[in-house]
């Protein structure tokens, strides 16, 4: 009777291992698709115009690769991206100044308390110009809040040095594509907070890989702190990658949106979106109307580049020379007296 009974144990259990794995990860990804769809976190909808393309992207290699660095810069963020993440009670979305005589769009602006921490001195601009550009009346050398952007690139800064030569804020490259942290990006980081400068990130981004797999790698490199400024999305043409992959305007717009759906809701502030004058006009006029917008525009107006649209930050200057920094650095200026600039830090409208 014991004998009898356990090859029939025996065949049961193989039975149930094989039932078991034909579900297993293999089977599941060998029988579904993994297409990118926004759920955006407002409910909003922006227009999708109809535009052409150029070519696009940066060249990366896999973050399999590098498993190691990957451990390292997710234990630096401390943080572990996935599909049940940290969903705010309030969203700091940022306000975007009105250009007159752009009408003004209504923004969903909730009523937040403001970001801790006192209000920082906003110091008077002391920039120079390796090319400068005469801008007429409209010159951004009249605006109140000036700042830069800053990479590998710019190597070593004294942030307090470029502090007082007026950079009240600054954005630092952090990550491109799905496994490229800039490798200052962590100094930069920690050094502008210490010297007082407002700072946030921005990602560079790919259009060879998907829009999720991009706002993971962000959000693994990119600490979560309430007091940085929104995180930028940088959307470009880049000649030199070899990725020449050449998505249609509405292709763009989508991993765009999956991208920053997924930075919105773990950082709960809306994302900034930068550009140039050429990526503008093939996918984005008329398009995102409800987010802050940071424009490229280095021998014009933004509003003869860009006509018709807000914005939020003007890079007026590639070609900056500052104290505290060898060789150039892009100049920006935020749209708006130092009350609007304060007010919008605050998450209040101006």
């Amino acid at each position: 009777m014991r004998l009898s009974t356990v090859p029939a144990l025996f065949l049961t259990c193989l039975s149930l291992s094989a039932c078991a794995s034909s579900s297993g990860p293999d089977a599941l990804s060998a029988g579904l698709t993994s297409p990118e769809t926004t759920s955006s976190v407002t409910g909003i909808v922006a227009p999708v115009p109809v535009a052409d393309v150029g070519t696009g992207g940066v060249e990366t290699t896999t973050a399999e690769a590098r498993p190691e660095q990957n451990r390292e810069a997710l234990a630096w963020a401390g943080q572990v991206p996935s599909s049940d993440v940290f969903v705010p009670e309030r969203s700091l979305s940022m306000p975007v100044p009105g250009e007159k005589p752009v009408e003004q769009v209504a923004m969903i602006t909730p009523a937040i308390d403001p970001l801790p921490g006192k209000r920082s001195r906003v110091y008077g601009h002391r920039f120079r110009d390796a090319k400068p550009i005469n801008f007429g009346s409209r010159s951004p050398r009249k605006m109140a809040v000036h700042g830069v952007d800053v990479s590998r690139w710019q190597g070593d800064i004294d942030w307090a040095k470029l502090r007082t030569q007026g950079a009240n804020f600054a954005y630092i490259k952090s990550t491109d594509g799905g496994d490229h942290l800039d490798p200052m990006f962590r100094t930069n980081w920690r050094k502008a907070k210490e010297a007082g400068l407002k700072r946030g990130a921005y990602h560079f981004f790919y259009w060879c890989r998907t829009g999720a797999e991009q706002a993971d790698w962000f959000i693994r490199n990119v600490p979560r702190d309430p007091d940085a400024l929104p995180p930028v999305i940088d959307v470009e043409w880049n000649g030199e990658s070899r990725c020449k992959r050449r998505p249609s305007p509405e292709t763009v717009r989508e991993k765009m949106q999956v991208f920053m759906d997924k930075l919105e809701r773990h950082y709960g502030k809306r994302p900034v979106i930068y550009t140039a004058p050429d990526f503008y006009k093939d996918n984005l006029r008329g398009a995102f109307t409800n987010y802050p917008f940071w424009l490229r525009a280095v021998a014009q107006h933004p509003s003869k580049v860009y006509p018709g649209r807000k914005w939020v930050f003007w890079q007026y200057s590639g070609s900056g020379l500052s104290h505290g920094v060898e060789g150039k650095i892009d100049l920006n200026v935020f749209h708006g007296s130092v009350e609007e600039w304060h007010a919008w830090l605050e998450g209040r409208q101006s």
